[in-house]
């Protein structure tokens, strides 16, 4: 099917169906369960796509990628959590009673969610379930990387829907890979409710400056860790080796450290031989503590996604926040103190999607914020922020019930 084919019917599905939570959660159960029945044919696509880019992908990246048994399990779980969660269609919001009408404010779901994303298949079951669940249809769009990946998860989820009787062209795989196709979802007025892209920079700013639907700006993560000289130093050192370390090819990955000027001497070595693995990229002041590479005005404005981390020494709290509040992305910042003034002076002025005092940014996660999965991280402030669960995927209507009134 052509772009505008597939666009086509899922606006003629979207208009078409009503799904109670019963048929919701039924739809999942059996998307679930056929994950798991074809992760044989999962795995072996998804190492058609590896075999194309292992000579040109990081290892970080390939990781990205990757699927295996305990991977497809931990999709098909993620869809079972996405079942038990709250149904957020059909609740009423608010409701009062004015002119002798009943005006109730209900939430419904936006409609056809299409998805551009790159190199990580699991998103396309991320995706699927939580659109499902809130009521929508999903479009999804991977590139070329991961398109043998996602059409074999697609098909998969497609033959779960339709043993729960379901449509399913409730989930829809793009074929074209091209820019074309996501050309195509950006200009689909009439069709597409809500466009959610996600991956790298180029891929967010083509979307939100060429986007004529509804576009949500999910950030790229340049998350800043900052480390007060108010602090516990082990627990400085154990948060930032997780937030840059455990999975550096994520967007809650850590990508800048600053560090206190009056503990940065104590700090900084410390850090060189708990985190060997990575390349210290430093500025000045911290060039003259620990031996690295001397960074350049771009490193601080860089998503490496890599075992990679600029540092800054700052002389105080003030300074850090400046420091952010000029680079950040407006995705995940953390402060390490246990100065309560600093802590609150973090907290009232950096202004990201999520803000943390003493722990890893590594938690900015639907599934670890209790959402099930995410579509993504939201950036802006309008309509959705932070983690995109399934109360993101709705709008609301309002309903007004008379008895012949008139105005």
């Amino acid at each position: 099917m052509t772009t505008l084919e597939i666009m086509q019917e899922a606006k003629r599905v979207s208009n078409s169906i009503h799904l109670s939570t019963q048929e919701k959660n039924k739809a999942l159960y059996f998307m679930a369960q056929s994950l798991i029945k074809h992760t044989n044919e999962i795995i072996q696509a998804n190492q058609m796509d590896v075999d194309q880019v292992k000579d040109t992908f990081t290892s970080t990246k390939l990781d990205r990628l990757e699927l295996n048994e305990q991977r497809i399990q931990a999709m098909a779980n993620g869809i079972l959590e996405v079942m038990e969660l709250e149904d957020p269609t059909g609740i009423i919001l608010d409701e009062v009673k004015r002119n002798g009408l009943l005006i109730q404010k209900k939430s419904v779901p936006l409609g056809v969610i299409a998805i551009i994303y790159e190199s990580r298949p699991n998103v396309t079951s991320d995706a699927a379930s939580l659109a499902i669940k809130s009521g929508n249809v999903c479009i999804l769009r991977t590139g070329k990387e991961a398109w043998h990946s996602a059409f074999a998860i697609v098909s998969a989820l497609q033959k779960g829907l339709a043993q729960a009787n379901c449509d399913p062209n409730m989930i829809q795989l793009i074929e074209d890979t091209t820019r074309t196709s996501a050309y195509e979802l950006m200009n689909g007025i009439g069709y597409i409710d809500l466009l959610i892209p996600r991956g790298g920079k180029g891929l967010i700013q083509s979307c939100v400056e060429n986007a004529k639907v509804p576009c949500i700006e999910t950030g790229t993560g340049i998350c800043s860790v900052y480390v007060d000289e108010d602090c516990d130093i082990e627990m400085a050192l154990n948060i930032v080796e997780n937030a840059k370390t455990s999975r550096p090819s994520v967007c809650n990955a850590q990508e800048t450290l600053l560090v206190a000027k009056n503990i940065a001497p104590q700090f900084l070595p410390k850090l060189k031989e708990r985190i060997p693995q990575v390349e210290l990229i430093l500025d000045e002041k911290a060039l003259k503590i620990i031996d690295g590479i001397l960074a350049s005005s771009e490193d601080f404005d860089t998503e490496f996604l890599d075992y990679i981390l600029a540092v800054k020494v700052v002389d105080n709290v003030q300074e850090a926040i400046a420091h952010i509040q000029k680079h950040s992305t407006h995705h995940s910042e953390s402060i390490v103190t246990n100065n309560a003034k600093h802590a609150q002076l973090f907290v009232d002025l950096i202004d990201s999607a999520a803000v943390y005092v003493n722990a890893s940014t590594r938690f900015t996660d639907g599934n670890e914020f209790g959402l099930g999965c995410e579509m993504g991280i939201s950036t802006q402030k309008l309509h959705a922020r932070g983690p995109m669960g399934l109360k993101e995927l709705t709008t609301y209507k309002y309903i007004i019930h008379g008895n012949g009134n008139i105005r």
